[in-house]
């Protein structure tokens, strides 16, 4: 079971970009699932979770900016990143609390990182 972040790129301030997380491989459920982002120099950080009822959560530097959203069928989270400003430039990982079978117990599981990098 992986993780698979992509969308990163390139962009102007101002700027947006989509991210997407998806769930490869065999899984019962996906519960939270979440965003972190790393600046270099700097922790991670979190950015945005959603349960899998639907219910989210935004740091506050990117609240009114950002969207998560999440597709359960498709064990697919996306992160719709608006008005990008150049402080936003930072690897994101993806995140997700994984159980693989019915008996198992939820594990967290992280995706490779893709690359955000928002030019003033």
């Amino acid at each position: 079971v992986q993780l698979q972040a992509s969308g990163g790129g390139l962009v102007q301030a101002g700027g947006s970009l989509r991210l997407s997380c998806q769930v490869s491989g065999s899984i019962f459920t996906a519960n939270a699932m979440a965003w972190y982002r790393q600046a270099p120099g700097n922790q991670r950080e979190l950015v945005a979770t959603i349960t899998r009822g639907g219910s989210t959560n935004y740091a506050g530097s990117v609240k009114g900016r950002f969207t998560i959203s999440r597709d359960n069928a498709k064990n697919t989270a996306h992160l719709q990143m608006n008005s990008l400003k150049p402080e936003d430039t930072a690897v994101y990982y993806c995140y997700a609390d994984l159980k693989r079978s019915m008996i198992s117990r939820t594990n967290p599981y992280w995706g490779q990182g893709t690359l955000v990098t928002v030019s003033s």
